[in-house]
């Protein structure tokens, strides 16, 4: 019997290849072409099905991990697969390297691949998450909005906990809208402000969701009391970043998350869920850059990365609420 060797990307190389984004993602058109949903049903020609589908995911992504943890949670590891993309990339995008392990599905040594065997010459964006469809051998979808809605719900069949309850689901949605926007995108804008006054605004915005949740969460378990949500992970994946990536790269406040009594309380009490734990390495959250600092650009507050405790008890014990 003989063993076939993984096959991997050399090393990411910037100088060799360039950095990752000109000619991919400021191109026209959608950043996020792929929208093929999965229904129970198989409206639009992908049914739910155990063993059919792969999850391209990455550690670094906030997207990616939130994608795995509903997977996770929903009790569905052994009826979607997933694999990692290497943490690095240059102009090539995403690839497999013996740091995460190869691609178990195809053999591709770079993601760029599964998008040229769904589009041929695919000139876009090279995102993770990717849901892959191991029959007919294309992406279904890399719009990382939608991929964990359809984990949490097409698969019902199977799932073992249902994370978008439908008495629940609307305010899921405005929840999840919100976080995204004020936080997700928030600190991205704050990053991204070329005034002072942009950059005052925002990352104002960004500190002011921060305390709006925090005391959402003063008196309830999780974000909809004693019921865990797809919420709770949205809200969680940024909050894992916020100290070691986010704060630091965009200089929003010179509050650390342990500052925020009930949320760092909070983000420790789902960190100890196998879900939330497993699909977080904090290495990837590495901060490799800094913003330009233009001579006309804002003058940000220096916040260095903020080294916190995750396996200190949490003391939510008597929060109504258990994950099962």
């Amino acid at each position: 019997m003989t063993t076939q060797t993984p096959a991997y990307a050399s090393p990411a190389d910037v100088a060799a290849h360039g950095p990752y984004g000109p000619g991919r993602t400021d191109r026209p058109g959608p950043l996020y072409p792929f929208r093929g949903r999965i229904t129970a049903d198989g409206f639009g020609g992908h049914p739910a099905e155990p063993g059919r589908y792969h999850l391209y995911a990455s550690y670094t992504c906030p997207w990616a991990q939130r994608a795995v943890i509903v997977r996770d949670l929903a009790g569905l590891r052994d009826v979607v697969s997933v694999s990692y993309v290497d943490d690095d990339r240059d102009a090539r995008g995403w690839a497999f390297r013996e740091r995460r392990g190869p691609d178990p599905v195809n053999g591709f040594t770079l993601l760029a691949e599964a998008y040229d065997a769904t589009e041929p010459g695919y000139p876009g964006h090279l995102s993770v998450p990717v849901l892959w469809d191991r029959r007919t051998k294309r992406i279904v979808s890399n719009d990382f909005a939608r991929i964990p809605a359809d984990l949490g719900t097409a698969f019902a069949e199977w799932a073992t906990e249902d994370l978008y309850p439908e008495d629940l689901r609307e305010e899921i949605e405005a929840l999840d809208e919100e976080i995204a926007r004020d936080l997700g995108q928030g600190v991205h804008l704050v990053a991204r402000a070329a005034t002072q006054e942009d950059y005052e605004r925002r990352r104002a915005g960004v500190a002011a969701a921060l305390d709006r949740l925090d005391a959402r969460l003063a008196g309830r378990r999780y974000l909809f009391g004693d019921r865990l949500t797809e919420s709770d992970v949205q809200l969680w994946v940024f909050l894992v970043r916020y100290d070691l990536l986010h704060n630091p790269l965009a200089g929003i406040t010179e509050r650390p998350l342990t500052a925020f009594r009930h949320l760092w309380a909070y983000a420790r009490d789902l960190y100890g869920i196998p879900a939330f734990r497993e699909t977080t390495d904090f290495a990837a959250f590495r901060l490799t850059a800094r913003p330009a600092h233009l001579g006309d650009g804002p003058v940000r507050i220096a916040v260095e990365p903020h080294e916190a405790d995750w396996d200190e008890p949490h003391g939510r014990e008597a929060l109504a609420g258990e994950h099962a």
